[in-house]
């Protein structure tokens, strides 16, 4: 390592072995679903935590030589853990120490070192102004790197479409060490890592971004309905939420709950609007009056605010938690995906009601399109699921206690669920995020997958784009050096 970077810094100050005593303590921040650790799970050999670019390209040369892979972590919220597991002997490159932001002095880009968190980045904005924001992710301590790369869905990409579709340039690190920018990269390469991941091409090492401008006031509100009145609501819902005004935003999250020890069912009305009440009121008078907002379930607030209003921080003065790095979400968890192009019909909603109640800890995040969204070709980016899509689906399931029988009961239900909603969703193929990465719907063989093995789940994620993803990767790493077990494959292997 030292021979081949450019640094003066001692190696052992960024490399640390598993008899370092700094070894544990980064893996167990880095591994952010704790159902991947156990004593049969293989542990890196080395984790390379470097503070400049230098140290990343001579980790890259050295695995190779030495016949080791690489796993990157940013912010380790990869929901199957791939950022920090391998079956062969491997290091991980832990960008927690590469974490920059620099803020053009016109406040219209941001250079933003992959190991930054959301959190970090829109603290920094926000340091800086009171009109300017970013359109990604919820949760403050998911990593920049690792999110931009796979779309990045947020509460403004009805109005700015996402993360991804906001980035200008990057800097990425090839197989063979190389430095590369969007010139150098060239235009496929710099298309497939805004959407089709940077684990199956290089390190990305940071994001160019496109700041966007919002109100000085955005409006707020989140409103709780149970039972059968929920239900109702929720299918109402899906007719209205991507045809309303593209500055709003309505998600729904169905979660179970108790009302006076009974369980019920409970579905949240979490909406952010990019302007003030008085504007948003009569437009869902109008739109959705079945929800019957009113003034008092409207909160004003700077955009800053709603970061920590959707993060469900409580105070939303001290904007400095952005940059903790700790993370709230810290459990066992499954998460899988859907796409919803036609209305779900309201006896499915009974169906799916039933079976929150018979589960703890289990969530339906959804999230409405349209807007922007309607406005982007598929082919623009690796993520296609842009027109003719209502709203996109997360189903989640976490539990505690571990082992291997909770483990599986709740594996179960949350697969159970996601059968029975087969013949409401997108089909042929039935479509899925990658940034809710989920090995059920296939994976890669070890070494080289042929492209018929991984068309099966590649096909999900990324639909037509998937080809050319193939087509990218082979000329760009055509020793498929960058790879897991939902890395793009080769052509050659077809």
């Amino acid at each position: 390592m030292s021979s081949h970077s450019a640094a003066n810094t001692c190696t052992k100050q960024y490399i640390h072995s598993r008899n370092s005593s700094i070894y544990s303590s980064l893996l167990q921040a880095a591994q952010q679903n704790p159902r991947w650790v156990n004593s049969t799970t293989r542990k890196p050999l080395f984790i390379v935590a470097p503070t400049n670019v230098s140290e990343i390209q001579a980790a890259i040369v050295c695995s190779r030589k030495n016949g080791l892979q690489i796993r990157v972590v940013s912010g380790g919220h990869d929901y199957e853990g791939l950022s920090y597991r391998c079956k062969i002997p491997f290091i991980v490159i832990d960008l927690v120490n590469y974490r920059s932001i620099y803020i053009d002095s016109e406040l219209k880009t941001a250079w933003v070192q992959a190991g930054a968190t959301l959190g970090e980045l829109y603290f920094k904005i926000a340091d800086r102004s009171d009109i300017h924001a970013f359109p990604a992710g919820l949760f403050p301590s998911v990593g920049v790197g690792g999110h931009i790369s796979g779309g990045g869905i947020s509460t403004m990409l009805r109005k700015f479409g996402l993360a991804a579709d906001n980035v200008v340039d990057a800097t990425l690190i090839d197989a063979n060490g190389k430095i590369l920018d969007r010139n150098s990269m060239g235009e496929d390469v710099f298309w497939a890592i805004r959407g089709g991941g940077g684990a199956s091409f290089g390190i990305i090492v940071s994001w160019k971004l496109k700041l966007v401008e919002v109100p000085s006031k955005v409006t707020v509100f989140d409103i709780d309905r149970f039972g059968k009145e929920a239900r109702e609501l929720v299918h109402r819902w899906q007719f209205i939420a991507d045809k309303v005004s593209e500055d709003l935003f309505i998600r729904v999250i169905i979660q179970n709950s108790q009302v006076n020890g009974i369980k019920t069912v409970k579905a949240s009305f979490n909406s952010l609007f990019l302007g003030e009440a008085d504007k948003l009121i009569p437009l869902m008078s109008n739109a959705f009056p079945e929800l019957d907002l009113k003034q008092e379930n409207c909160i004003e607030m700077t955009w800053i605010q709603s970061v920590l209003f959707f993060a469900g921080f409580k105070d939303r003065k001290v904007l400095k938690v952005l940059s903790d790095r700790g993370t709230l979400y810290k459990s066992n968890f499954k998460g899988k995906s859907d796409f919803v192009q036609n209305p779900i019909p309201k006896i499915a909603f009974e169906e799916i009601w039933e079976r929150f109640t018979k589960v703890e800890s289990a969530y339906m995040l959804m999230d409405p399109f349209g807007g922007r969204m309607d406005e982007i070709p598929e082919c623009e980016l690796p993520f296609p699921h842009r027109q003719g899509n209502l709203f996109n689906i997360q189903y989640l399931v976490k539990w505690k206690i571990d082992g291997i029988s909770e483990s599986k009961r709740h594996i179960e239900w949350v697969n159970d669920l996601y059968n029975y909603m087969t013949p409401y969703v997108t089909h042929s193929p039935r479509a899925a995020y990658f940034n809710y990465k989920d090995l059920d719907l296939g994976m890669n063989n070890q070494d080289n997958t042929s492209y018929s093995q991984a068309k099966i789940w590649g096909k999900k994620y990324f639909k037509g784009n998937f080809e050319k993803l193939v087509q990218v990767k082979t000329k760009f790493d055509p020793g498929n050096y960058f790879r897991n077990e939902q890395s793009i494959p080769l052509m050659k292997y077809a």
